[in-house]
Parts: C-alpha cells; sequence; structure tokens
C-alpha cells in the first residue's frame, strides 16, 4: 500500500513526458498587447490556430485540433453561462480560467486512464487600455500563469517558450505597428520551428525573415485582433497576413 503513492507520481510523470512528446512537433503561437488592441498570430496546415471566445477574450493554442475545439467550446460555453447568469461585463479571464477550464484540465490529466488533452494554449482579454490587458498562458496539466500586458508565449517545451519571450521581449520594445509586431513574431516562429537558438549563432535578420516567408509558402499565417477602439461588437477581427 505504501508504495501506491509513488506509483501514482511514477505515471504522471510518465504521462507528462508523453503529452511532452506529443506537443513537439506544434507550432507555437503569440499574443501582444499593443496600444490599439491585442494581436494573436500562430501558423498552422489550414486548420484554425486562433479563435474568438467572447466580446473581449480571445484564444490561440497549438496541439491536436480535436483537443483545441473541446477546450474552445468549454471556454465559449463557460463565458456564455457567466454572461446569463451575471451580466456580459462580468465574464473575465481570471474566472474563465481560474474556475473553468484550469480545474478541468487539471482533473483530466491526473485521471490516469483517460486520454490527455494535448494543447498549450494562451488565452487573452482585452482592456480599456493597455495596462489592463490580461495575458494567460493555460498548459496540459491545467497549470497557468497570468500576466498584465506585454507579449505572451505557447511553444512546444518551456524552456523554447522562455528563450522566445526573452527575445522578443527586448525586440518590441518601442513597436506599435501591427505590420512589424507580425514580421517579428513570424522571426520568431521560425526560429522556434527550426529549432535555432536566440543566444547562440541568432540567425541575422535577413536571413529571419527570408526564412519565416519561405516556410510559410504552403502554410497558413493566422492572425487575431481584438479592437480596443471599436464601439460595436463584435471587437475581434480574423486578419489574413497581408491585411495586418
Amino acid at each position: 500500500m505504501t508504495e501506491e503513492p509513488y506509483r501514482w507520481l511514477e505515471a504522471v510523470a510518465n504521462r507528462r513526458e508523453y503529452v511532452r512528446e506529443q506537443l513537439r512537433t506544434g507550432s507555437p503561437v503569440f499574443a501582444v498587447s499593443l496600444p490599439e488592441g491585442i494581436l494573436l498570430l500562430g501558423v498552422g496546415t489550414g486548420r484554425s490556430k486562433v479563435f474568438e471566445l467572447h466580446d473581449r477574450l480571445a484564444l490561440a493554442g497549438l496541439g491536436h485540433p480535436a483537443d483545441i475545439e473541446k477546450v474552445r467550446q468549454a471556454a465559449i460555453d463557460a463565458a456564455h453561462l457567466e454572461a446569463f447568469t451575471r451580466a456580459p461585463e462580468d465574464v473575465s479571464l481570471r474566472r474563465l480560467v481560474s474556475f473553468g477550464l484550469s480545474p478541468q484540465l487539471k482533473q483530466n490529466f491526473e485521471q490516469l486512464f483517460t486520454a490527455p488533452t494535448l494543447v498549450e494554449l494562451l488565452i487573452v482579454e482585452l482592456g480599456n487600455d493597455p495596462g489592463q490587458d490580461l495575458l494567460a498562458n493555460l498548459h496540459f496539466d491545467g497549470a497557468f500563469q497570468l500576466q498584465t500586458g506585454g507579449l505572451a508565449v505557447a511553444a512546444n517545451t518551456p524552456e523554447a517558450e522562455a528563450a522566445a519571450k526573452t527575445w522578443l521581449t527586448q525586440a518590441l520594445v518601442g513597436q506599435t505597428d501591427r505590420a512589424a509586431v507580425a514580421d517579428l513574431l513570424l522571426q520568431a516562429w521560425w526560429v522556434l520551428t527550426e529549432n535555432k537558438s536566440f543566444t547562440d549563432k541568432l540567425p541575422a535578420e535577413a536571413e529571419r525573415r527570408e526564412g519565416w516567408k519561405k516556410a510559410v509558402s504552403e502554410k497558413t499565417v493566422e492572425a487575431g485582433w481584438l479592437n480596443r477602439h471599436h464601439t460595436s461588437r463584435p471587437r475581434f477581427q480574423n486578419c489574413a497576413i497581408n491585411q495586418i
């Protein structure tokens, strides 16, 4: 009997390793808080990676398309229920993640006889100004991190996320133009997907730009824009790369 807790911990560790391996080929997604709104961006093979959730909420994710859709639908249902039982303005990212999605993902991950949810997600909430924007990283095991404004990255490993976020945080200083920001995000996407280093011999800017343009030629670049100054609903817009 004394061995049971250790066996459970070992099983959870093996399950975590399995999920990480399944996510290894996932295509990273990004979210950036800008003066005019929040930009979300991802690159896929025709399946959507960026979604509207509710008036001021949006989601971007990597992982199994069916699992992303499952979490997306759960988020929409929770947001609509909150809006119905309380008020639309009461729908918040904090409540959605803390009391809805995170417990569900944690429970699913720890139920060892069910399939784990293969996702890494970004969920964002548009504020009245950039200082009120909220960005959340929500992980497959239910763990999450919240931050006010700035930049969020979801990649296939924590190390890749941290490296990309550090580089982009510096590269985005002073950048407010959406097209320029999207270009930097796609440069970071290319560095991540090519397994190159952000610190040791980072390719030159011209190589990074040429690299992402060539890499996305047979893929779909998907961007979502939450417009801070759009007075009517919906605030969310899907944008093609040439419309950013």
